[in-house]
C-alpha cells in the first residue's frame, strides 16, 4: 500500500536526506575469520561424550518418571530441565505431569501446602504450555484493602515466581498487571539486600524475563545460576551441561560452513558500505531454533538474514529512489536475465539472493515439496515492496500517521519473511497449510511484527536516516516529546506480547505443525528483545552482542 498524501510534510534538509547517495559508516566485523577455524577436528563429538549424553539423559528421564505427577517437586524439576535447555528431550514426559496439573489446577491450587511460589510456578508453567488457566488463584495473597499482602515482600523466590507468572498475562488480566507492578517494586528494592547470587538472578530476571530469553542464551545463564544452589541435582546439571556443549559444537561447525559461503560472496568489497554481521545474522537463526534436526533451516536463515540485511542498508542509506526502483522491479520479475539491468553495485548482489533461493528450493526438492519455494520468495518480494514504499515516503518528504506506517512498517520488519524461511527448514513436516497461515499475517505474526518494528525504531531513533515510528507519533501528537512517544510506544510492544501470549494458548487455530509454528514466532520477539531491550545490538555489535555470542558460541561449559 501506499502512503497518504495527505500526512503532514517534514523537511528532508532536517532529517539529512537528498536524492543522492547517502553515506553511513558502520564497524567492520568483530569476528573477522574467527569461525572459519571451527572444522571438523574441534566439531566432531567424541564417542565417550555421546555415551556419556546418553547415559545421562536416560537417568534425567528416568528421574522424571519417578517422580508423582501430584508432588510438588514435579513442578521444580520441570522448571530446572525447561530452564536448563534440555526441556527438548523430554517432550512427551513433561506433557504428561502438566497435563495432569491442569487437569487438577483448581484442587491442588487450594490445597494448604500450595505456597506463593509454588502457585506462581504451576501458573506459568501450565501457561508456557498453552494451558489456560484462571489468574484468580492470585487473590487469595491480597490482603482485605485489596492489596497483595506484605507478609509476601521477604519471599524473594515467591516475589521472583510471582514477577515470571505475570509475563504470560492476557488483555483484561488485571490482577497480573497489579502483580507484575508489585513484584517488580519489590525486587528492585531488595537488590540492595539480597546476597550476590540471589542479586544476579534478580537482575537477569529484571532485564530480560524468562518469556523472554533466547533459548541457548538463557540456558548458558541458567546454568550458571543452578551450580551456585546447593540443592541442585548433579546428574541434570552434568547432563545440561554436556549437552550444551554437544549443541555448541554443531553450532559452531554450522557456522564456519555459513563463513565459508560469506566469504565467497566478498561483500565487504563489493558492497563496502553494507554492515558485515554474519555472525550476527546466524545467532538470530539459532535462537529462532537451536534443536540438532533444523541443522539445514538454521543454515538457510542465516543466509537469507544476511540478504535481508544488505537490501535494508541499500534501502536505508546507499540507493537512490532511481536505484532503489530498478531494484524493486528486478525483484518482482525474479529473473537472472535482469541482472545486467541493475546499478552495478546491485547485480553481484541481486545473483546472490536468487543463488539462496534456488539453494533454499533445492533443499525443498530432497522432500519433494520444492513447489512449496514459492511462498518464500513471495514473503521476498513483500518485504522488498515495503522497503520501497518506506523510501518512497522519505524521498517524497511526507511524515504518515502511525497507523499507516505500521501498516507498511511491520512487513519491513522481516517476521514473515523469516517465519516462512524457519518453515522451508524444518524438514518433511512442514504443510502448505502452514506456509498459507504465515501468508494471511495472523494475530500471532502481528505481535512478533509490532514488537519488531517499533523496538527497532526507538534504539534507532536519532541515529538512522529514515523515518520512525517514533518520529510518525511525535509528529501526529503536536508537541509530544520523544519520552511521551517512547512511552506510548512501548504500550503497543506490551500489547503485543499479550496478543502472543493469547494466541498460544489452546485451542489454536493454528495448522500443522503447531507447536513449533508458535515457538518459531515466538523466539522471533525473543531474539527482538534481546537485540533491541537498550540499544541496536545488531548494528553496534561490539559490546553486547558480542558478550552474548561469546557466552553461547565460543565459551563452552566445564564439565567433569
Amino acid at each position: 500500500m501506499d502512503f497518504h498524501a495527505s500526512a503532514a510534510p517534514f523537511s528532508r534538509k532536517s532529517v539529512g536526506i537528498e536524492n543522492v547517495r547517502r553515506s553511513v559508516t558502520y564497524h567492520p566485523t568483530v569476528w573477522g575469520d574467527y569461525f572459519l577455524d571451527y572444522d571438523s577436528n574441534l566439531t566432531d563429538t567424541l564417542p565417550h561424550e555421546e555415551q556419556k549424553h546418553q547415559s545421562l539423559k536416560e537417568k534425567v528421564k528416568q528421574l522424571l518418571l519417578d517422580t508423582p505427577h501430584d508432588s510438588l517437586h514435579i513442578l521444580d524439576l520441570i522448571e530446572a530441565i525447561q530452564c536448563l535447555g534440555v526441556g527438548y528431550h523430554f517432550v512427551t514426559e513433561i506433557e504428561k505431569s502438566l497435563k495432569y496439573a491442569y487437569d487438577t489446577y483448581i484442587e491442588s491450587c487450594g490445597k494448604q501446602n500450595n505456597d506463593f511460589c509454588t502457585i506462581a510456578l504451576r501458573f506459568r508453567l501450565l501457561r508456557q504450555q498453552g494451558y489456560y488457566v484462571s489468574c484468580d488463584v492470585f487473590n487469595k495473597f491480597k490482603d482485605h484493602k485489596g492489596n497483595f499482602d506484605e507478609s509476601l515482600i521477604s519471599n524473594v523466590q515467591g516475589l521472583l515466581s510471582l514477577y515470571e507468572a505475570t509475563q504470560l498475562r492476557v488483555h483484561g488480566e488485571e490482577i497480573l498487571e497489579e502483580a507484575l507492578k508489585f513484584s517488580t517494586t519489590q525486587l528492585n528494592s531488595l537488590l540492595l539486600n539480597v546476597c550476590n547470587s540471589l542479586s544476579t538472578q534478580i537482575k537477569e530476571a529484571l532485564d530480560i524475563p524468562i518469556r523472554k530469553t533466547v533459548p541457548r542464551h538463557g540456558a548458558k545463564k541458567f546454568i550458571s545460576i543452578c551450580q551456585e544452589d546447593e540443592s541442585h541435582n548433579e546428574k541434570l546439571l552434568n547432563f545440561a551441561k554436556l549437552d550444551f556443549n554437544l549443541l555448541q559444537k554443531m553450532h559452531q561447525k554450522e557456522l564456519s560452513e555459513v563463513t565459508t559461503w560469506w566469504k565467497a560472496l566478498e561483500i565487504e568489497n563489493k558492497l563496502p558500505f553494507a554492515r558485515d554481521r554474519l555472525v550476527e545474522c546466524y545467532f538470530w537463526a539459532l535462537a529462532t531454533y537451536f534443536e540438532p534436526q533444523y541443522s539445514i533451516g538454521r543454515k538457510m536463515l542465516t543466509k537469507v538474514t544476511t540478504m535481508i540485511s544488505i537490501a535494508d542498508d541499500i534501502f536505508d542509506v546507499y540507493g537512490t529512489l532511481d536505484d532503489l526502483t530498478l531494484f524493486t522491479d528486478a525483484i518482482e520479475r525474479w529473473d537472472f536475465s535482469v541482472i545486467d539491468q541493475l546499478p552495478t553495485y546491485m547485480q553481484h548482489f541481486y545473483k546472490a539472493i536468487l543463488d539462496v533461493y534456488v539453494e533454499i528450493e533445492e533443499e525443498m526438492g530432497k522432500i519433494e515439496k520444492s513447489y512449496l519455494a514459492h511462498y518464500v520468495i513471495e514473503e521476498k518480494k513483500r518485504l522488498i515492496r515495503s522497503y520501497f514504499q518506506e523510501a518512497k515516503c522519505v524521498y517524497s518528504g511526507y511524515i504518515p500517521t502511525l497507523e499507516e506506517y505500521l501498516k507498511v512498517g511491520k512487513p519491513s520488519s522481516t517476521c514473515l519473511l523469516l517465519s516462512a524461511v524457519a518453515l522451508a527448514g524444518i524438514g518433511e513436516v512442514v504443510t502448505k497449510e502452514a506456509f498459507e497461515w504465515v501468508a494471511s499475517d495472523p494475530l500471532i505474526l502481528q505481535g512478533s511484527e509490532i514488537i519488531g518494528r517499533i523496538m527497532n525504531d526507538m534504539t534507532g531513533f536519532g541515529f538512522e536516516q529514515k523515518i520512525t515510528a517514533v518520529e510518525c507519533y511525535m509528529n501526529q501528537n503536536k508537541g509530544a516529546t520523544k519520552e511521551e512517544a517512547f512511552a506510548e510506544l512501548q504500550e503497543l510492544v506490551t500489547d503485543a506480547w499479550k496478543d502472543i501470549n493469547e494466541e498460544c494458548l489452546h485451542p489454536t487455530v493454528v495448522p500443522t505443525p503447531k507447536t513449533l509454528l508458535l515457538e518459531i514466532v515466538d523466539n522471533y520477539a525473543r531474539a527482538t528483545h534481546l537485540n533491541y531491550r537498550n540499544i541496536d545490538d545488531y548494528t553496534n555489535s561490539e559490546v553486547n552482542a558480542k558478550d552474548v555470542i561469546t557466552c553461547v558460541l565460543v565459551e563452552p561449559m566445564t564439565t567433569p
